[in-house]
Order: structure tokens, then sequence, then C-alpha cells
């Protein structure tokens, strides 16, 4: 059985330091039960992977557009969370069959995902993303960990493991602003290569994505 906590709006702040205590009392207390929770940010933050350095942003617009700027454990590249559906997995690592392996821990992760999406009407696979780049924009970067639909980035993940443990962040794009990415990433978006729920279901609002993917995701946990 998988706990699940139901969607929040917090701070980045509050997120992040969320995330680290779920992981934390999961290590402490040798938990075997997992923890699901999904979470939306305001206001927006940008959140900087673990070793990832600052000096690409530029502070002063941040400051003055009211977007946070936050560390988180995961590695990766930074992330603009606005629009869009954050969830964290916190699980031993021995929880999934062969999740020994960062592979295929992603796998059985993302495999929640994908059961969810598919009774939303989207497929997703996992990898297959187009994207290359030097941005520090992470969401333009490909990598295995990936969702995509029909070939384009729709989730991005990223993980940190310790102590047997795993905790693993994801970022579903509802929606995104491209004139805004390319101010805090400073270099150009190249579309070609993400796609957001907002592209796929356009009469779907945020709020009734969000109702609808935190009602299937809990029903796709029930029967893990």
């Amino acid at each position: 059985m998988v706990k699940f906590l139901p969607f929040e709006y917090c701070t980045g702040f509050q997120n992040m330091a969320r995330d680290e205590e779920i992981f934390k009392t999961a290590v402490s207390e040798n938990a075997k039960e997992p923890v699901f929770r999904l979470y939306g940010w305001k206001p927006a933050c940008v959140t900087l992977g673990r070793n990832q350095k600052d000096d690409f942003l530029d502070k002063n617009f941040l400051k003055q557009n009211g977007i946070d700027v936050v560390k988180r454990l995961t590695g990766g590249r930074a992330l603009l969370h606005d629009k869009e559906i954050t969830y964290s997995f916190v699980s031993p690592i021995d929880y999934f069959s062969g999740a020994e392996s960062v592979v295929e821990s992603y796998k059985a992760i993302s495999d929640i995902l994908i059961r969810t999406f598919k009774q939303l009407g989207i497929e997703l696979v996992i990898g297959g993303g187009s994207v290359h780049t030097k941005n520090n924009y992470c969401m333009l970067v490909s990598t295995g960990a990936d969702l995509t639909y029909h070939g384009k980035k729709l989730v991005g993940s990223a993980q940190y493991r310790a102590k047997g443990y795993i905790l693993q962040h994801g970022s579903v794009l509802y929606d995104y602003d491209c004139a805004l990415l390319e101010k805090i990433f400073g270099a150009p978006v190249d579309k070609s290569g993400i796609t957001s729920v907002k592209e796929i279901l356009p009469d779907i609002s945020m709020e009734e994505f969000g109702t609808l993917f935190q009602d299937t995701v809990r029903g796709v946990l029930l029967n893990i």
C-alpha cells in the first residue's frame, strides 16, 4: 500500500522542506510504506538541482517578479515551477523488484504516471525525447527518466538516494510561458522537444486537470 498525500499549494521552501522531512522520517523510522505526494507552487519558484550553481540567474528579475529560488535534494538542472503539478515519491530502494538499479526504479515509478495518464487519454512512454542542450532549464534536457508524448517531453523527473531510500521528484507541465523561461534561463526555448497538458487537452483547465490527475493517480496507487 502506498500512502497518498493529496494536492496542496505551498511556497517553494515549504515544498522542499516537506519532501525532505518525509524522506528523513522514512529513513529514521525504517518505513516500509512509500509516500506519494502531489503539490503546486505559490508563488512561482525556480528550483536548482542539488549540485547546480545559481550564477546564471538574474536574481533582480526574479525578485521583481515575485519568483522564489530554492535548492532541492534531487539532481538535474533548474526548473521553473509555475503552471504545473509536481509529484514526489519516497520509498525504500527495495520496495520495487529490481529497483536497486536506478534505471529500474525510474521505470517503476514512471509506470504509475504512465498508467495515470493513460486513463486520462494521454499515452506516454519512457524516454524518447529529442532535445539535447546546454540550456540550464531541465525540461529542455533529454534523459532516460523523461516521460514523453509523441517524442516531446511532458514529465521530467530526478532522483536522490541515501541510506537505502529513494526520493524522486517530477514536474508535470500543464502550461509554460516561453518568454518568461527565456528571460530566466537566458536562452531560447525550443518548443519542438517539449509539450504540455494544455497543448494535448486544450479544453481542460488547470484546476480541472489537477482534480482529474489527483483522483486518477490515487486510484492507480490503490491497485499497486
